[in-house]
């Protein structure tokens, strides 16, 4: 009977979760492993440019590999060595400088916020109604998944 207990709490891999920050109601949760690729697609409130910062999935964390931007402004990096690709800004850290364990989002119906985990994509105003997320990695055992 022990055997069973801990064949159940055994980890069966990772997934993704989008929570409501105050209530933790689950808006996305999506399957992800080690290497996976995570990035969050929007327009800048102030500048009104294109904006593509991307993670990748280590354990339970997520790390800063890329962002992308058109212009300078509030919350975008200005201290950091970019490289100009055809007019798009692009800040490629020198190694894992950015490890977050959770990323806090407010999806807004002007920046039009979209969540990509691989290939899917998530239109996050739409799926939270614009409300303050939570994004991080967890690891799920056999009870989560039968749940």
């Amino acid at each position: 009977m022990a055997l069973a207990g801990v064949a159940v709490a055994a980890p069966t891999g990772q997934v993704l979760v989008v929570e409501d920050i105050d209530t933790g109601e689950r808006y996305v949760t999506q399957p992800v492993d080690d290497g996976s690729t995570v990035a969050l697609e929007y327009t800048h409130s102030v500048e009104k440019t294109p904006v593509y910062d991307k993670y990748r999935v280590e354990g339970d964390a997520l790390v800063n590999t890329r962002m992308e931007f058109e212009s300078y402004g509030w919350g975008l990096p200005s201290r950091v060595n970019v490289t100009n690709v055809n007019g798009t800004f692009v800040y490629d850290p020198p190694g894992p400088i950015t490890t977050l364990e959770a990323l806090s989002v407010s999806p807004g119906r002007i920046a039009n916020h979209t969540l990509v985990v691989e290939d899917q994509q998530y239109d996050l105003v739409a799926e939270t109604n614009a409300t303050d997320v939570r994004i991080h990695v967890e690891h799920r055992t056999l009870t989560d998944v039968f749940q």
